[in-house]
């Protein structure tokens, strides 16, 4: 038996993300390399390896059914685009046409969700690599079926791997999917108990911005859980486990609402409690809950049991006699901001509950809805709307595809005015390298180039070190399954590895040394035509964007807004238009974060408002998180107060919202507006002394959304009129 260490580091090692694709490829690659050593055959051997790369690359997430029928669909897509380059190839002119409009045809099926986008990519991959297998016999197509079918056949000899990997480890993806959402939370939490430094220079808009920018993170994590899960789910009866999980996945939700919800603006909160250790106290008992989130991450992971540490609970037990301590005070100053700081334990105090349901989760109740949007088009209808949507050139998928087709057209030109040896790596770098935006394509460009140099240099130094054909083999297989084990977090060792794996499995046949400078400059020149594709045909330069990325951030808020007014008249239920309005939030929110991150890299002239855009980006976060708060402690409201200010307040904000996304989109108000967004916070602020503290919170969290909406209309006017923004601004409420 091993011992318990080593059983530990097993686990671990099991529970990395690239573990179960690096196992499959390296068994794949194993094989393959075994049949043709036995065979004597190492011709074989190029195109078994690139059929094995393209068929892992299109892999998607899936249930062993559903991953059985992409295989079944990216076979016959890669069979048809590997005898369209074998017929074709004789032909320049018409080949030439052929591949512009393949590449933009396949880059399109994107708009028809992730899975189908990824098997395009991967047969548009595959059909280059053919195109590197007819170029490497010098042209000649004599044998039509030779090339495509062992290009096919390593294909078929992953995906095989591929589906019997998942009827055996079907959850595997759930667990690592969850166990990141809840380390994403983790660091959420952290970033939030920041906040609750009492400091008065507090520089609170900074930490607004990296909140926000985690947030982005946490919601592509909950994205992506979400649609494993929905693999797992599908129209059936669903398993004990996998309810297990659909479980945990709804209390990650509710555990964001909860800690993306903000009561009070922190500032104030510093400056009236400075000399208490009440905010002090909140940030250790946010800090403790994230401990524990990263913990239940860990024990997902790991499947160990969940145990809720008792630290947190006592983190709690002291901000409550912290809390009393000041209300036994009885300082009129206070009044109001203890109402928020009480209304802020209760918050922190069901955050504790929901950690500690995650000890037990199949004990929870179970959602009055269950059901999960699936995005994917389920008929032809469906299908084509998704891809008219995207036919026009406002479409950023539409402009993607385009700078590709033509990048690839341009690059096949080049190749042909001067000849140069090995000249189709130029299209596959050009494949890797053009990306949807300029900082990305920026980032992949620099990788791409430095991991082609790093590779060819340690597979120069490795080929005097390693002069045996076992050794060499040895070697393509690791740095095949290095490639996998890092494309997705170092792309530039990804790429030396894929470039080393390239020239041991070249030497194998022919000369590996005389593929390095024609390998090198095919990278420079595929990475020029990218960089140059993505800089001068229809640039989507996110400047320009941010007006209509602000304006999808405002329409989603006012979505989420009457919801939460919907579910104060009628009662808390988490039921699917109300989570999908939260999510539709979030989403929005995490892609103006991108969108400025984005900007960044771009020239200095196109990332002018990008001062103005990460004002906006900590504005619209803290109006979010006002909204959370409406969200975390909804509740149906008395009758009596049914159809009154609340409620009143409540449409006009939304329509206040709709409006300024309407300026920002370049379209008509949607009606004409009643008051002013300062008098209605007026009005929401006169509150009663013996007023319910349910409804207490609705109309401070309501006025706090009203103060932020004249800074709001501020950055929208300057957005639009292209100013910087002036010294002056005010920074948005905390």
């Amino acid at each position: 038996m091993p011992s318990p260490s080593l059983r530990h580091t097993l686990r671990r090692l099991w529970a990395l993300d690239t573990f179960g694709s690096s196992l499959r490829v390296f068994i794949a690659l194993t094989g393959s390399m075994a049949l043709c050593w036995q065979q004597e055959r190492m011709d074989l051997l190029i195109p078994l390896f690139l059929g094995i790369i393209a068929s892992a690359l299109a892999e998607t997430d899936d249930s062993w059914r559903g991953r059985l029928r992409a295989l079944l669909v990216t076979l016959g897509c890669f069979a048809a685009a590997a005898f369209a380059v074998e017929l074709l190839f004789p032909y320049p002119w018409l080949f030439v046409v052929a591949l512009a409009l393949s590449t933009f045809v396949l880059t399109m099926l994107g708009a028809l969700g992730e899975r189908y986008g990824t098997i395009a990519s991967g047969t548009l991959i595959l059909s280059i690599y053919t195109m590197i297998g007819v170029d490497q016999r010098g042209g000649e197509v004599a044998d039509l079926w030779h090339e495509p079918l062992l290009l096919v056949a390593g294909a078929a000899w992953y995906g095989a791997l591929s589906v019997l990997w998942q009827a055996l480890f079907s959850q595997q993806p759930v667990q690592q999917a969850l166990a990141r959402v809840f380390r994403e939370l983790g660091l959420y939490l952290r970033l939030k108990a920041a906040l609750f430094e009492p400091l008065r220079d507090l520089d609170v808009e900074r930490r607004r911005l990296e909140l926000a920018q985690q947030n982005g993170r946490l919601v592509a994590a909950l994205n992506a859980a979400k649609e494993i899960i929905l693999h797992r789910v599908g129209k059936g009866r669903v398993s004990p486990r996998v309810n297990r999980y659909l479980k945990l996945y709804f209390l990650a939700q509710d555990i964001h609402e909860r800690a993306s919800s903000s009561h009070y603006p922190y500032h104030a909160l510093a400056e009236a409690f400075f000399h208490s250790d009440v905010l002090f106290r909140c940030r250790l008992l946010l800090r403790q809950q994230g401990k524990a989130c990263r913990a239940l991450a860990e024990a997902i992971e790991l499947r160990q049991p969940f145990a809720y540490q008792r630290a947190s609970a006592q983190a709690r037990d002291d901000l409550e006699a912290s809390l009393a301590y000041l209300q036994a005070q009885d300082n009129p100053h206070w009044r109001d901001l203890l109402r928020s700081l009480r209304a802020l334990a209760d918050n922190l105090g069901t955050l504790e509950q929901l950690l500690g349901a995650a000890s037990n989760p199949e004990a929870l109740a179970e959602e009055q809805d269950s059901t999960l949007h699936d995005r994917d088009p389920h008929s032809l209808r469906e299908v084509w709307e998704r891809l008219r949507l995207q036919l026009t050139p406002t479409a950023l998928l539409f402009r993607h595809a385009l700078r590709l087709s033509l990048a690839l057209a341009a690059g096949y030109g080049v190749l042909h005015a001067i000849h140069p040896t090995q000249g189709y790596w130029i299209l596959l770098t050009t494949v890797f390298v053009c990306q949807s935006s300029y900082g990305a394509t920026r980032t992949k460009l620099t990788q791409r180039i430095a991991g082609t140099l790093l590779g060819l240099t340690v597979g120069w130094a490795l080929f005097d070190l390693f002069p045996g054909a076992l050794a060499q083999s040895l070697i393509a297989v690791a740095a095949g399954v290095a490639f996998f084990a890092t494309r997705a977090r170092r792309y530039t060792l990804a790429t030396a590895a894929i470039t080393l794996m390239v020239l041991f499995c070249f030497n194998q046949v022919g000369d590996g040394y005389g593929l390095i400078w024609p390998r090198l400059f095919d990278t420079l020149l595929g990475s020029l035509i990218a960089g140059l594709a993505v800089f001068l045909i229809l640039p989507d330069w996110q400047g320009r964007r941010l007006p209509r990325v602000l304006a999808s951030v405002l329409h989603s808020h006012a979505a989420y807004l009457r919801q939460i007014i919907l579910q104060y008249a009628s009662g808390k239920r988490d039921d699917l238009a109300y989570r999908l309005a939260r999510r539709n939030a979030h989403n929005a929110d995490a892609a103006l974060s991108a969108a400025l991150a984005s900007m960044l890299l771009e020239p200095g002239h196109f990332r002018r408002e990008a001062e103005l855009g990460f004002r906006c980006l900590a504005l619209s976060h803290t109006q979010l998180s006002y909204l959370s708060a409406l969200g975390a402690h909804r509740a149906a409201l008395p009758a009596e107060l049914r159809g009154g200010l609340v409620e009143q307040a409540a449409a006009q904000l939304a329509s206040e919202l709709d409006a300024i996304a309407a300026q920002l989109g370049g379209q008509p108000a949607p009606g004409e507006l009643v008051g002013d967004a300062a008098t209605l916070a007026l009005a929401l602020e006169q509150l009663p002394e013996d007023i319910d503290a349910r409804q207490r919170l609705l109309r401070t969290e309501l006025a706090l959304i009203a103060r932020q909406l004249p800074l709001l209309r501020e950055l929208a006017a300057r957005l639009l009129s292209g100013a910087a923004a002036p010294a002056g601004l005010p920074p948005p409420a905390p």
